[in-house]
């Protein structure tokens, strides 16, 4: 039995969902053919309800805990020591602050994490494409680690780019509109969508914000071209989930995590979407691939 938790609804976040169980249901392991039993919750990216969802995952003795993105894994790995936890779309233990005080990520953690250091590809994809930019704009929430990481990479880079970045912090989605706005005005060039939970939950906000400003989003993830992004360098979302599902498949058919631990994101790829593309008289070569 899994219990799977995911924080928020979002449509980027779905797609390694998707992974995650057509990983499971390859290997042998869906509800489909009884061959397992899953319990899906999702806290609607309110914490308070994040940590009951851990709590009765608990309570009901799940087998595994599947976690999707980063606040679920912090969350189960705060509250259980014993249940194995299996995450997606979450930084490493380390950026996470989940490393003991030797070093050690918790022993009931494996599953697939992503670094920041690929954001350097991701904004170099703006000087390449679009030469005259000179302000990148982006928002970012204080209180998730992988936020804070992402946007200290971003920096870095856009320092060594000598791109001006402008950056504005948000709570939540609700003040993304405004806060939104408020970032537009001071006249950037392109706004960069980051790995960050209140993006993703607010991502239709942000591109028809920038679309009116006409303001082209470039990412660091590939599922928000998708969405409405122009470009992207970053983890294939999809295949994200799959290497979790395909890591979860191995703990079911041996009952052990032995083998098992976090391991780095295998798939990233160079995506654009050709309609936002035309939209922003903006080429690509052939390095890139059309998004699906």
């Amino acid at each position: 039995m899994i219990g799977f938790m995911d924080a928020l609804k979002d449509e980027t976040l779905a797609q390694a969902d998707s992974g995650f169980f057509s990983a499971l249901k390859q290997n042998g392991f869906s509800e489909d053919s009884n061959t397992l039993k899953i319990i899906y919750r999702n806290a609607q990216n309110d914490i308070p309800t994040l940590t009951q969802i851990a709590d009765y995952f608990i309570s009901q003795n799940v087998n595994l805990i599947a976690t999707n993105p980063s606040l679920s894994t912090i969350t189960a790995c705060q509250k259980t020591k014993t249940i194995p936890v299996c995450m997606m779309v979450s930084p490493s233990p380390k950026n996470a602050g989940l490393l003991d005080a030797n070093g050690n990520p918790p022993a009931n953690l494996f599953g697939v994490y992503e670094e920041t250091w690929y954001i350097d590809t991701s904004v170099a994809l703006i000087k390449h494409v679009l030469p005259n930019a000179k302000t990148i704009g982006t928002i970012f929430n204080q209180a998730e680690p992988q936020s804070r990481d992402a946007l200290a990479a971003l920096q870095k880079t856009c320092d060594f780019l000598k791109l001006k970045m402008v950056a504005q912090p948000v709570n939540n989605s609700s003040e993304t509109q405004l806060v939104l706005n408020s970032l537009l005005d001071k006249g950037i060039d392109v706004f960069f969508a980051p790995p960050d939970n209140t993006i993703f939950a607010s991502f239709p906000t942000i591109v028809k914000s920038c679309n009116e400003k006409h303001v082209p989003i470039f990412s660091s993830e590939a599922g928000l071209v998708k969405l409405g992004a122009v470009a992207a360098y970053g983890a294939d979302i999809y295949q994200w989930g799959f290497q979790a599902g395909e890591q979860a498949a191995q703990f079911l058919k041996q009952g052990n995590m032995n083998g098992l631990k976090p391991e780095l994101v295998k798939v990233r790829k160079k995506v654009f979407n050709p309609e936002v593309a035309k939209q922003f008289n903006i080429q690509f070569d052939s390095s890139f691939e059309t998004i699906k």
